[in-house]
């Protein structure tokens, strides 16, 4: 009789479950980019070149897509998310961006611990889809630093921001204007830092 008394929630409780909404799973997007395309003859560098992931705020320090839709308020794109922290992301397309140019063939990143003669890093200040007159644009902005590791002291450093127009509202447009933010900042940096040092 008392195994019945407890029976009874439990098949109640089982059944309540069931009529519980599923969690929407998030759609998780990498960072698209154009095909690099190596120079023919690349005159390359005799230094080492470790890229380091920037700083960059909570709130884009994480794997969401961040968008302000109005000034002083961030928030973030529901059910969707990027497959790595937006640090890393850009990292990784720094690096990419690097290797693509075949002008530093002694290359890593902070994901390792091999010795560099310099490393580029600084911190990510925006990462996301402003609301311009009721449009979305990605802004990306980027304070670099390239750092001398064996003297210990900045040999430059410079602001990078770039800002691209979404052709529309979806989240695919939205991560598409990434795709080719990136590739223009990452241009613009990869040219400063082979001139810096």
């Amino acid at each position: 009789m008392s195994r019945a008394r407890f029976a009874l929630p439990l098949v109640a409780l089982l059944s309540a479950c069931s009529i519980l909404p599923k969690q929407e799973m998030s759609k998780v997007y990498t960072l698209p980019s154009a095909p690099g395309a190596r120079p023919q003859a690349p005159a390359t560098v005799t230094w080492a070149l470790r890229i380091a992931s920037p700083n960059a705020p909570r709130s884009l320090d994480n794997a969401r897509i961040a968008v302000v839709p109005q000034a002083n308020t961030i928030t973030v794109y529901a059910g969707a998310r990027w497959s790595d922290t937006a640090p890393h992301l850009f990292r990784d397309r720094l690096a990419n961006a690097f290797r693509d140019s075949g002008r530093i063939p002694a290359l890593s990143t902070d994901d390792g611990s091999f010795a560099a003669d310099y490393e580029l890093g600084g911190s990510l200040a925006a990462f996301q889809s402003d609301y311009v007159d009721g449009k979305p644009v990605v802004t990306i902005r980027y304070d670099a630093v390239i750092a001398d590791t064996r003297r210990h002291r900045i040999v430059g450093s410079r602001r990078f921001e770039v800002s691209e127009p979404v052709a529309g509202k979806e989240v695919p447009q939205v991560v598409e204007a990434f795709g080719r933010a990136m590739d223009k900042l990452s241009g613009d940096v990869v040219g400063w830092t082979l001139k810096t040092p």
